[in-house]
């Protein structure tokens, strides 16, 4: 209010703004910002929900960024839930942790080796995760894994076992049998 105040610019006073919508935080948001201090948990959570519809997917912390003043950030996410995760939960979002994540992008590399009758390369699966966003980034999977060196290989292998669980033979290429 005291930027607004002291603009030579503005053509009104603080204080008519205020008469006009009622407190400054509700000329704020009719003008597209949101002011950070005051938004409830409610309106937290709303606005996460608005950016997934938007989105077509799960918020994540630099969709946030990317957005500046236009949504709140993930530190006040983090803030008034304990973390961004707890609130994208709150907000009916599916968040998935460690060795739940892991299991998701295991039966993401069989499909996607299914659809390339091999085992994916790192490069694979980015060119794959640049048409889903839904997947995982590359790297995201390669940290999933806690292996001093070859955490790509080692992903190869899960997804390996788990072709071979579903009855898919994989030739010692990484080729699957028949494609």
């Amino acid at each position: 209010m005291r930027e607004f105040a002291s603009d030579p610019q503005a053509r009104v006073h603080p204080q008519t703004v205020i008469e006009h919508f009622g407190t400054w935080n509700a000329a704020k948001r009719a003008a597209g910002l949101f002011p950070r201090r005051f938004l409830t948990r409610d309106e937290l959570l709303e606005q996460l929900r608005a950016l997934g519809d938007e989105l077509g997917r799960t918020p994540t912390a630099r969709d946030l960024s990317a957005r500046g003043k236009s949504v709140p950030s993930a530190s006040l996410y983090a803030h008034t839930f304990g973390s961004l995760a707890n609130a994208l939960r709150e907000a009916g979002f599916e968040v998935l942790q460690g060795e739940e994540r892991l299991e998701r992008a295991i039966g993401q590399g069989a499909t996607l080796a299914r659809a390339l009758g091999r085992l994916p390369k790192m490069a694979d699966w980015a060119e794959a995760r640049r048409a889903d966003a839904s997947l995982l980034s590359e790297w995201q999977v390669y940290r999933l894994l806690d292996v001093p060196r070859g955490a790509w290989t080692a992903f190869q292998y899960l997804v390996r076992e788990r072709l071979r669980a579903e009855g898919v033979d994989v030739e010692p290429d990484g080729t699957l049998a028949g494609g």
